[in-house]
């Protein structure tokens, strides 16, 4: 891994012809996600299965280190999860919620603070081996730029496991067809509205498991492998079924994608 020694160039202030009120959206979600209450750590049973696909496609550090980003890394928690089954490489926290920092550096030996837009990731080009995108992409105002900045930072072959609610999940199949809005989907961030579920996000984008795939190769990536992981806010008596819809990710609540750069 080598950082870049430039200074990022701040963005442009804009217009009110050139997009002031999406600077504004995302001033709002700025303070959204860095309030403390707002949650930042993804399931373990998720973590686990992401950890474990990208120990097997990175192999024994014996080999010789590899360094990951866990880009979005949150309070660190993804990655402390999987730091057992990368012993030996070099596990990087990036997060640009200093809140979420804060708590990451208990966790991690580096944690550092970083963006996907307005300036890029603090890295050389193709300076890393691989990067973990847990619980991200549907957060983001501009999914298309993150993952050119996260391909700009990966070496040719690195590899990217990313995860992401699924849209066609088992269950909001049948809510959509009752008329509900789906699980994972959030049209305010003060209040869910229109389907279960308590706890507000920040969900901007939804993907089902062709969307993910398609999106993922148009902005230069093969595609290795799409594997289901189940959510841990199904009820309990649903918890077996959910396990059972991994088998098939189409149906299944989380989408884990592992792909390389091309």
């Amino acid at each position: 891994m080598t950082p870049t020694t430039s200074t990022p160039t701040p963005a442009p202030t804009p217009t009110p012809s050139d997009g002031s009120a999406t600077a504004a959206a995302r001033r709002g979600l700025r303070d959204f996600y860095e309030d403390p209450s707002v949650p930042v750590a993804s399931g373990t049973p998720r973590s686990l299965r992401q950890a474990r696909i990208l120990a097997a496609a990175l192999g024994p550090a014996t080999a010789g280190a590899r360094t990951v980003l866990d880009i979005g890394c949150g309070d660190g928690t993804a990655a402390a999860t999987a730091a057992p089954l990368l012993a030996g490489h070099r596990l990087v926290g990036v997060d640009w919620s200093q809140d979420a920092l804060r708590r990451a550096h208990a966790r991690l030996p580096y944690a550092i603070r970083g963006e996907l837009t307005d300036g890029g990731l603090p890295f050389a080009d193709a300076s890393a081996d691989a990067v973990l995108f847990s619980e991200v992409i549907e957060h983001l105002v501009d999914p298309d730029s993150a993952l050119d900045e996260i391909r700009r930072v990966l070496r040719p072959g690195g590899h990217l496991m990313l995860s992401t609610p699924n849209l066609a999940a088992w269950y909001n199949r049948a809510l959509l067809l009752a008329g509900v809005q789906p699980v994972f989907s959030e049209v305010s961030l003060r209040a869910i509205h229109g389907r279960p579920g308590r706890e507000v996000v920040g969900h901007l984008r939804l993907y089902t498991a062709r969307a993910l795939r398609e999106f993922v190769t148009a902005a230069g990536f093969e595609v290795v492998r799409l594997s289901g992981a189940p959510f841990h806010g199904v009820p309990r008596p649903l918890r077996p079924l959910d396990r059972l819809a991994c088998a098939a990710p189409a149906l299944s609540s989380i989408l884990l994608l592992h792909a390389r750069r091309t």
